[in-house]
């Protein structure tokens, strides 16, 4: 992992009062951009020894890292996405940011009972996002058997907002 910190870490670039002030964005897209640090990404989001059946992608940039997870692992792929996106809609939750409120919707009839889902976004902050993920993942029917994410800012607590699941984190901050 510190190998994997050191490729990373000057790649992410700090950007201060996006998408409002007092707000401070970690860029990921040199992480994307760059090929050995997205491949060493992509492994690093797989969870040794995790038994999973579909990846689920956050909008926006989870559905890159979702999708490549994903075909690694021979699973299947679904995104989560943002209200008016899907002609089908299962289920929406609203939930709080760190910088105002959003929802998040599934698409009908991707997900079947019991699957065994792995949740993957590129940064976890507040765990508004993630947690409102798993909520829709759950009232479906399937399982989110853990958490990966490229980046996790600590101090914005969203481990907390997870209580009881595996959360994986590639960088903390």
């Amino acid at each position: 992992m510190d190998d994997l910190a050191t490729l990373l870490r000057p790649l992410i670039r700090e950007i201060a009062d996006f998408p409002q002030s007092g707000v401070l964005f970690r860029d990921l897209a040199p992480v994307f951009a760059d090929a050995a640090a997205f491949h060493a990404v992509v492994d690093g989001l797989i969870i040794p020894g995790q038994q999973v059946d579909v990846v689920i992608g956050v909008e926006a940039r989870g559905f890159l890292l979702g999708a490549a997870v994903a075909y690694a692992l021979g699973a299947g792929v679904v995104g989560v996405r943002k209200p008016g996106k899907l002609p089908i809609v299962a289920d929406r939750e609203t939930y709080a940011l760190e910088y105002g409120v959003a929802s998040l919707e599934l698409a009908g009839g991707v997900l079947r009972p019991h699957q065994r889902a792995l949740v993957v976004d590129d940064v976890l902050a507040t765990g508004g996002t993630v947690a409102a993920t798993c909520a829709l993942v759950e009232r479906a029917g399937a399982m989110v058997s853990a958490i990966s994410v490229l980046l996790e800012i600590a101090s914005l607590g969203g481990r907390d907002r997870l209580p009881g699941r595996q959360v994986y984190a590639l960088i903390t901050v």
